[in-house]
């Protein structure tokens, strides 16, 4: 246990819970030390069964038990801010869940907090950049054989929305993910952003504007749509296809078991993001631990995080007015020089 990383979970909710069962069951190298939720019955159905784990209302608390070492956040996206902040105080590597901070204002404050420590501390969880199929696809992109990329194709649909869930959501939470792999994917910050809005779909609740149609601009002239409709009813998908000078890939045509009957075939669809992306999620967590483990910080970091932000926020801007709307990114910080 002694050589085990102590990870402090915050948030014990549908994502923190799922991340608790891979420190404990998936991932080598590590444990759950302490788990912060406001729920503290949630809290502590989510470590039963577990041993050496304190649990605790607040997650400042949590950060200063014992045998803590490093921090997944995994609470709602509003408490990231503060939690990051609080464990970049106490020097604590930490795993973020996206959005790193939903407003760009204090993305900035979180980026500007870690680059005055002088090192990387953050690791933010845009999983996707994990994902076997897009590591493929990043791979192919890199290496030049289909030319320039022109254009990125993208789709992401939910079988529906949770409650609470706003039109700005749909860009500032779901989209989050393919302004990510978009950046990521192309090596190219993204400028301007276009929302469109067709008629919402019956399936909709009153007053959610879904689905949206987004429309990214990058620096280099890239042009990345992106279908997103979060009550599409049916399955999780999530697809994107790059279109370049000397060909294209799609990667997200899920290959899963086709059942055959008389007359007719029917293949599965994922009905969940940890479902479809279970792989992903922990690659990136053992990736992090690992790291971790080596006094190092790897993956998408803190400007990440940020980015995402300043361009989301762009987008539920351009939701509003229905105008394209520009992205002003503040100047890099030398700490994240060249990522």
């Amino acid at each position: 246990m002694a050589d085990l990383l102590g990870v402090a979970v915050l948030g014990a909710g549908h994502m923190g819970a799922d991340h608790i069962r891979r420190l404990d069951q998936v991932v080598s190298g590590a444990r759950v030390a302490a788990v912060a939720d406001p729920d503290v019955e949630r809290a502590k159905d989510a470590v039963a069964g577990l041993d050496g784990v304190t649990v605790h209302t607040d997650p400042e608390a949590a950060l200063d038990a014992p045998g803590v070492s490093a921090v997944l956040v995994a609470s709602p996206g509003p408490a990231h801010e503060e939690a990051l902040l609080a464990a970049f105080a106490r020097g604590l590597p930490v795993l973020c869940e996206k959005p790193m901070v939903p407003d760009s204002a204090g993305a900035l404050r979180v980026v500007e907090a870690e680059a005055r420590r002088g090192r990387r501390l953050a690791q933010i969880g845009f999983m996707r950049r994990y994902d076997s199929e897009y590591l493929r696809l990043k791979s192919l992109l890199d290496g030049g054989s289909l030319g320039r990329p022109l254009m990125l194709h993208c789709t992401h649909r939910n079988v529906s929305s949770p409650a609470g869930f706003t039109s700005a959501m749909l860009v500032n939470s779901s989209v989050s993910h393919e302004i990510d792999a978009a950046r990521w994917l192309l090596g190219q910050e993204l400028t301007a952003v276009t929302v469109l809005r067709p008629a919402s779909s019956s399936g909709a609740p009153e007053g959610l504007a879904d689905p949206q149609f987004v429309l990214l601009e990058s620096e280099g002239g890239v042009l990345v749509d992106v279908e997103v409709f979060v009550n599409c009813g049916f399955g999780y998908q999530v697809r994107c296809e790059a279109v370049c000078e000397a060909g294209s890939a799609r990667i997200g045509d899920e290959h899963t078991m086709v059942v055959t009957t008389r007359g007719s075939a029917a293949e599965e669809v994922a009905q969940d993001y940890l479902v479809r992306f279970a792989g992903a999620y922990d690659r990136e967590v053992q990736a992090w631990v690992d790291a971790t483990r080596r006094g190092e910080v790897t993956g998408p970091g803190a400007w990440d995080g940020y980015a995402a932000s300043v361009v989301a926020e762009a987008g539920v801007g351009s939701l509003e007015t229905g105008a394209r709307t520009r992205v002003e990114l503040a100047p890099r910080p030398e700490l994240y020089a060249g990522r």
